[in-house]
């Protein structure tokens, strides 16, 4: 299975989160409003996933909003949320998550308007799990158009150029209490494995003091460390 994105919550606009990866060498883009969930966002993409800085556009919204996601961006206010995994049957997947002992929440429908117009479609499943400082286990996305048909447009409307294809992902370094648990946890969701095609999925001891959260995200040739809105991204360091 394969990381779709990883979510991080902001209380910046995404012109602004946007700007500022710009400003530091990369390229992201802004990427539009979920109107039914109050919340708008900034992407950045690699060659198979991507980035989304997620802050509250419509508070009202996204307040009465009863979304999984939504609900943790409340919680948790900032910083790194939760990850999302690629699925092309989440009809499937959800039979075969339920036989594995877990509730899920979905398959639901979801859907984003771009600043141009355009409305992207998607369909997303979540675990049935409180929103709560534990590690939230990552939920899944099946898009409406095929992998081919949507980098292919994303690459003709620039979101992804030849430095995006350059992005690759060494690791995603989670902090929790009992790191062991955590990966047996995570590879009885998945079906035995802990480990994605496109990145890997490390648990570390936490301090006991913060949540329990995506910790740092480490790029393949990391050189240098940038904290964006309490995220430690490793990324590699440019000239």
């Amino acid at each position: 299975m394969q990381l779709d994105h990883i979510v991080h919550f902001t209380r910046t606009s995404p012109e602004a989160s946007s700007g500022f990866w710009n400003d530091a060498g990369f390229h992201a883009v802004t990427g539009g409003s979920h109107k039914n969930w109050g919340t708008q966002n900034a992407l950045m993409y690699g060659p198979d996933y991507y980035i989304e800085w997620l802050a509250i556009e419509d508070r009202a919204t996204a307040e009465a909003s009863e979304h999984p996601l939504i609900q943790q961006l409340r919680h948790d206010g900032r910083g790194f949320g939760t990850i999302c995994l690629r699925s092309h049957d989440l009809d499937q997947l959800a039979k075969q998550i339920e036989d594995r002992g877990f509730r899920t929440v979905g398959p639901m429908d979801a859907e984003r308007l771009t600043g141009s117009g355009e409305t992207i479609r998607w369909r997303l499943l979540f675990i049935d799990q409180p929103i709560s400082s534990a590690l939230p286990l990552p939920f899944f996305i099946e898009w409406e158009e095929t992998d081919e048909a949507r980098i292919a447009g994303l690459k003709q409307k620039g979101a992804i150029t030849d430095f995006n294809e350059s992005l690759r992902l060494d690791a995603l370094v989670f902090s929790v209490e009992d790191p062991a648990q955590r990966e047996a946890e995570w590879k009885s969701l998945l079906g035995g494995s802990a480990s994605l095609e496109n990145c890997s999925l490390v648990f570390e001891q936490g301090d006991g003091k913060a949540k329990e959260r995506l910790r740092e995200v480490r790029f393949e040739s990391a050189g240098q460390e940038i904290v964006f809105e309490q995220g430690s991204y490793q990324v590699p360091r440019f000239g």
